[in-house]
């Protein structure tokens, strides 16, 4: 979500009246710890979301948005972006990349890692979609619908290596082809599972390679900023890509578009003028 602070509590003093904020989705993840009390507090989960007019959040939980973004793309930051953003905290300059699919997070991902210095590879079943990507600045591109052994192809672009980071945001289905992708002693980041599929063994594989495979779920406060700061110094090229805005009474066909997967980037939610 992104907003305008309407009031403050007795106390509060880093937040005044008109300040444009958004809301970590873990209100209470400040820094990298996640305990179960941290996890107990997220937006959409355990607490109630964030579709409504009015809502009222810890002072330590809100982050400056960005100036130069309107509240639509601010609020796209809070979740996908965020993920990404974690999603790539081993990359340096030099590396290569690879995210799988157009959704928010994979064109977060796709973003950030290129004002990082590195390089992409995207993958999707829409020569379309693909086209996007590449004007967003992927590298390479690969139908994986015309192009199935599509590991066997990211392995021919990075010279029989391998990438050093995947996105993985499918899940069982592209799993195993993610874990061939990437290099001995690379990172695969799982941030979802948008596909169910057989469950694969990839415990000697990975082990076979010296994987570093970690879950991402969320961020924190402290990597919101940081992230915001990437942003702001780089404000034309990490602008967050917004497929379509709905009204408020247009919830059901959001929603509904979301499920298409017919989007790219971040479906937004108009909540109020």
């Amino acid at each position: 979500m992104a907003g305008q602070v309407l009031a403050v509590g007795q106390g509060v003093k880093q937040w005044k009246i008109g300040d444009r904020v958004s809301a970590n989705l873990f209100l209470d993840k400040t820094d990298e710890e996640l305990t179960p009390a941290i996890a107990a507090s997220a937006l959409g989960g355990p607490v109630h979301g964030v579709l409504t007019e009015f809502g009222a959040f810890p002072a330590h939980s809100l982050v400056a948005i960005p100036e130069h973004l309107s509240y639509e793309e601010a609020s796209t930051l809070p979740c996908a972006a965020l993920t990404a953003y974690a999603s790539l905290s081993s990359i340096k300059a030099g590396d290569t990349i690879l995210v799988i699919g157009t959704g928010g997070v994979s064109i977060f991902a796709l973003q950030f890692a290129i004002v990082s210095g590195a390089s992409v590879i995207a993958i999707s079943s829409s020569d379309q979609k693909l086209e996007v990507v590449k004007k967003l600045g992927a590298k390479h591109v690969i139908n994986y619908n015309t192009t199935p052994r599509w590991d066997e192809e990211v392995l021919k672009l990075t010279r029989g290596i391998g990438v050093d980071l995947v996105v993985e945001v499918t899940g069982n289905t592209t799993m195993e082809r993610s874990v061939a992708s990437v290099k001995m002693g690379g990172h695969i980041a799982i941030v979802g599972r948008l596909a169910s599929g057989p469950t694969v063994d990839l415990i000697l594989p990975a082990i076979r390679k010296a994987l570093n495979i970690h879950g991402i779920y969320g961020g924190s406060v402290k990597q919101f900023k940081q992230m915001n700061r990437l942003i702001s110094a780089n404000p034309d090229s990490t602008r967050p890509v917004i497929d379509k805005v709905f009204a408020f009474d247009e919830v059901h066909a959001a929603y509904a578009h979301l499920e298409s997967q017919a989007h790219v980037g971040k479906i937004v939610i108009r909540v109020t003028e």
